[in-house]
């Protein structure tokens, strides 16, 4: 069992920057792919970006390439999701997501493929 804990969320204007923070409890952090996803209010939860072991491998949703960094920390059970040049868009719900993987270069893009998740901080950028 993981448990998660997202936190850094808040408001902020269009242009801003802010750092997401999930900090890992349980289990050895170290062979879980990773990922954000965020939901919008209305509208399905949508992925962000995913890490896989040691940072071998990355992936980022359309929405956010460019302007989004996810990273991670095993030695201090976190993973970060650096968002920079926000836009009102990109104001959700985000979330971060564990799945227990023996594969060092895979990672995962659906919500189905994770099993555990945190309860989520949120980002509210204004125009």
């Amino acid at each position: 069992q993981v448990q998660l804990v997202e936190s850094g969320g808040g408001l902020v204007q269009a242009g801003g920057s802010l750092r997401l923070t999930c900090a890992a409890s349980g289990r050895p952090f170290k062979n879980y792919a990773m990922a954000w996803f965020r939901q919008a209010a209305g509208k399905e939860r949508e992925f962000v970006a995913a890490i896989g072991w040691s940072s071998t491998k990355l992936s980022y949703g359309d929405s956010v390439k460019g302007r989004f960094t996810i990273s991670r920390d095993d030695a201090k059970n976190t993973v970060y999701l650096q968002m920079n040049t926000l836009k009102p868009e990109d104001t959700a719900v985000y979330y971060c997501a564990a799945k227990p993987s023996d594969y060092r270069f895979y990672i995962w893009i659906t919500t189905s493929d994770y099993n555990y998740w945190g309860q989520g901080t949120q980002v509210t950028v204004s125009s």
